[in-house]
């Protein structure tokens, strides 16, 4: 799916620009003042990063000012709910992740409901992650990996940076997919949950492709499989999970630009041709390719559906796998 929007991204980016000039002249005066990018993560992770690199090409293609600030805490919550109360005139936006289909299921009791009070905009990219394991375990493959769970249920353990967080998430699909039982170890941060894999102290962990990256090549971990539905950019030689013996398996780290409901279609429609026009500029797929995330680009009803199958796919698995929030 990744690779198709990948190939599709050329020719909407391509499209971008004459949308542009074809909206009303309402749409087009936007924006006349500051535009406030809420990213409700901490400053240097991955959305900080990728949302940074919009906001500094966006006066680009649409002038005006793009500011992005971070509003993390309780696991997302607070920064989106303050963009869920902001004037829906396309002056505040949140830039979001599969964080955030996850929780509608995860945290119930939220302020805010994802489809109920904001509008999908665009997406940006998407990120593969990499399952590794501590030398130690007796396993190189999927196979065998979950060979070894199923002959020790519960005796393997997997690390994550967080009950709910994509880490985590991409553990439990494959347990349910899997039919293993793998017991997951949560911890506050990534940090953490790395140096005791690479400590031996836990078995396993998904993690980020580029981060664990280099611990592989230095053999401090082994490299089971990736994620994604094709093979990542960055470890072409790892098979994925999904054509490993799990199939249709995918688990990835996506973002996106939300915007509170109501926002004017106008304005709405002028931001999602801006992005597809930024994420389809070669120069930035290629550096993001380093980086081991892959352009998206949907229409903003397109983009609406994707986020509506996410929460789903999610709510499957949480319900499945009794998971609770902390």
């Amino acid at each position: 799916m990744k690779r198709h929007l990948f190939v599709r991204s050329l020719v909407t980016a391509a499209c971008a620009a004459g949308l542009l000039h074809a909206l009303p002249a309402a749409a087009q005066n936007y924006p006349t003042h500051p535009v406030k990018i809420i990213v409700p993560f901490a400053v240097g992770g991955p959305a900080d990063v990728f949302a940074r690199a919009i906001a500094q090409r966006l006066p680009d293609v649409l002038g005006g000012t793009f500011v992005v600030e971070n509003k993390p805490g309780a696991g997302a919550v607070i920064g989106t709910d303050q963009v869920a109360k902001s004037p829906p005139d396309g002056y505040t936006l949140l830039l979001m992740s599969n964080t955030h289909t996850v929780n509608e299921t995860l945290v119930p009791n939220k302020p805010y409901e994802l489809l109920r009070d904001f509008v999908p905009v665009a997406p940006i990219n998407s990120s593969d992650l990499v399952l590794v394991a501590h030398p130690s375990v007796p396993a190189n493959n999927i196979r065998e990996l979950i060979k070894a769970a199923k002959e020790k249920p519960g005796k393997l353990t997997y690390a994550s940076s967080g009950t709910g967080t994509p880490y985590h998430m991409a553990g439990e699909l494959f347990k349910s997919m899997s039919g293993t039982s793998i017991l997951h170890i949560p911890y506050k941060g990534s940090s953490g949950a790395r140096t005791d894999v690479l400590g031996g102290q836990v078995n396993l962990m998904f993690d980020a492709v580029t981060t664990m990256t280099e611990q592989i090549k230095a053999g401090k971990v082994k490299a089971i499989a990736t994620t994604g539905k094709t093979r990542s950019a960055v470890l072409p030689e790892v098979p994925t999970v999904n054509e490993s013996g799990v199939p249709n398996y995918e688990a990835t780290i996506w973002l996106g630009l939300m915007a509170p409901k109501g926002t004017p279609p106008e304005i709405v429609n002028r931001l999602n041709a801006a992005v597809s026009k930024i994420v389809g500029e070669r120069e930035l797929q290629q550096a993001w390719e380093k980086q081991g995330a892959v352009p998206m680009v949907m229409s903003p009803q397109a983009f609406d559906k994707y986020v509506q199958q996410d929460i789903q796919k999610w709510a499957k698995v949480i319900h499945s796998a009794h998971i609770k929030a902390d």
